[in-house]
Parts: C-alpha cells; sequence; structure tokens
C-alpha cells in the first residue's frame, strides 16, 4: 500500500519545500528592506552598481530595443495592411514597447547580464568566506552587498526600459517610415493622440518592480549558495530561470491589475 501513497509523498514534499523556500525568500526581502533605513548608505556603492546593472548594460538594451522596434513595425505593418489600417502603424509600436516588450525584454537582458554576475560574484564570496569576514568585523553583509544591488535595480530598470521604448520607436520608424512608405507624421501623430499618460506609468511601474525582483532573487541564491565551484554554478542558473520565469509571471498579474 505504501506505493499508492509515493505520488502524495512527493507532491507534500514539493510543496512543503516551495513554501519554505518562498518564506526564506520574503524574510530575506524583509531584512534587506528594514536595514535600509539605518546609516551608513554607502553612496558610493550604490552609484557602482547602478553603473554596474546600468551603464554597461546600455549597449544590449540599444541594441535588442532598435532591432525589436524594427521587426515589430515590419510584422505590424503587413498585419494592419490587410485591414487597411497602416497608419495606426505608430501607435502600435508605442504602446507595445511601452506596456509589454520594453519592461519584459530589458529585464530579461538584464537578468541575463547582470543577474548572473550578482549572483556568482555574492556566492564566490559565501564559498570563499568572504561574507563570515564581513560578519567578523562587525559590518553588515546587507549593507554592504544586498541593500545597494536592490536600491541600483529598482533605479536602473526604469531608465533602461526608457532607453529600450525610445531607441525601438525610432527602430520602427526607420523601417515603417523609410523601408514601407509609412507618412512620418502619421507615424509620430499617432503616437502623440493614442499614448497616454497611464500607458507610461504602466511601463514605469512593471520596470520598478522587475528591477527589484531582479536583483532580489539574484543576492538571495548567492548569498545561500552552495559550497564549491558546483554550487556556485547551480546558484546562478537558478537565479536566471526564476528571475526570467518570475518577470513572465509578474508581468501578467500587473497587467491584469493596471487595466482594471
Amino acid at each position: 500500500m505504501n506505493w499508492i501513497l509515493t505520488p502524495f509523498k512527493i507532491i507534500g514534499n514539493f510543496v512543503h519545500t516551495f513554501i519554505r523556500e518562498l518564506g526564506r525568500m520574503a524574510c530575506f526581502l524583509a531584512t534587506s528592506f528594514f536595514w535600509v533605513v539605518f546609516p551608513p548608505y554607502l553612496l558610493r556603492r550604490i552609484v557602482k552598481q547602478i553603473n554596474f546593472i546600468g551603464v554597461k548594460t546600455t549597449l544590449v538594451i540599444v541594441l535588442t530595443g532598435s532591432f525589436t522596434g524594427m521587426v515589430l513595425a515590419l510584422q505590424t505593418y503587413y498585419a494592419l495592411v490587410k485591414f487597411g489600417a497602416e497608419t495606426s502603424l505608430g501607435p502600435v509600436v508605442a504602446l507595445s514597447l511601452i506596456r509589454e516588450l520594453g519592461p519584459v525584454i530589458s529585464a530579461l537582458m538584464v537578468t541575463g547580464r547582470a543577474g548572473s554576475a550578482l549572483t556568482a560574484e555574492i556566492g564566490i564570496m559565501r564559498i570563499s568566506e568572504q561574507i563570515d569576514a564581513l560578519d567578523a568585523m562587525a559590518l553588515n553583509p546587507y549593507k554592504y552587498l544586498i541593500i545597494p544591488n536592490l536600491l541600483a535595480g529598482i533605479i536602473s530598470l526604469p531608465l533602461l526600459n526608457a532607453i529600450f521604448v525610445v531607441v525601438g520607436v525610432w527602430g520602427g520608424y526607420a523601417v515603417g517610415v523609410g523601408l514601407t512608405g509609412v507618412s512620418s507624421g502619421t507615424y509620430f501623430g499617432g503616437i502623440r493622440d493614442f499614448v497616454s499618460e497611464k500607458d507610461i506609468l504602466e511601463g514605469l511601474y512593471k520596470s520598478l518592480s522587475f528591477g527589484m525582483l531582479i536583483t532580489w532573487i539574484s543576492c538571495y541564491k548567492g548569498y545561500f549558495t552552495g559550497y564549491g565551484a558546483e554550487g556556485v554554478s547551480k546558484a546562478t542558473t537558478q537565479a536566471v530561470v526564476l528571475s526570467s520565469v518570475t518577470i513572465l509571471i509578474w508581468d501578467y498579474f500587473m497587467t491584469s491589475i493596471l487595466l482594471t
């Protein structure tokens, strides 16, 4: 009869592990925000992480944003032509980039470039006992390692998203006006008429939350990594996969909330 209960034991163990890990991550995030209000504030460290997460990702954002806007305009134009609505190319491209593609793709790019590096860096500090050394020197690891990354992610993602959207709109302009022959005035006039403040705020809220999610998960996986090279490798892989999946899931729930 034990074999009958085996699937339920497996499911129960999985659910128990998932809930315990989720609670541990929540406590990690709560502890990080608790220490934000207490000095020292390590502004130089925050600026350094903004440079690492934001500035050094700008080239990737420009490349992906421009080609995303170009392919989006190309695909959208030939779809709109079938309905005689090619004059709506500008608003469709801009709204798609502002509300969905900009926040999501820029967050995924940051996850792949910066999130993995954060996990590996903190993980190596853990296995080489550098974090224990910070404790021994009465330096709070959360203040020195976690909080600067969280704040840098929250600040950097909206700026990178804005760059992505602007470059994407101009990429769509290059294809829509230069290749398919849509009027320049029609392209930008439609954007002016149909894009509202609510659309821009939706993209801003998403990018802010994505910045927190990426740095939270990456720092958590690195902080509690297993020992050895295999532990760091596993933690880095888990951080990238979990961050990417969480971004897509959270994007759905935010879209559902913001559209109501």
